[in-house]
């Protein structure tokens, strides 16, 4: 089980970036907008550079609904490798069956 301020700090993450999601992309479109004036752009880089880094998408990390666990991820199911083999061997899971030989 992950720390739960781990777990806190993804949450406001998430929040964050749905929250500037519209703003951070108004700008962008202005900066890669070759024919808007580079004084614009500029002004328009400085007031990306204002935002809150957390709201940017690149800074969200994967994590297992389950037990928070950040690695062996699989995006599909959106749980980790190691609560996928419990749920397979409870048999939550249907049509998984654990290996055994």
């Amino acid at each position: 089980m992950a720390k739960k301020s781990m777990i806190a700090r993804e949450v406001k993450r998430e929040k964050l970036v749905k929250q500037y999601a519209e703003k951070r992309a108004a700008l962008k479109a202005i900066i890669n907008d070759k024919e808007v004036p580079v004084e614009e752009r500029f002004k328009a880089t400085l007031e990306l550079a204002k935002l809150p880094r957390n709201s940017s998408a690149t800074r969200l990390h994967n994590r297992c609904q389950l037990t928070g666990r950040p690695h062996a991820y699989y995006r599909k199911l959106k749980i980790s490798r190691i609560a996928l083999r419990d749920l397979g061997s409870n048999g939550e899971i249907p049509g998984m069956v654990k290996s055994s030989w």
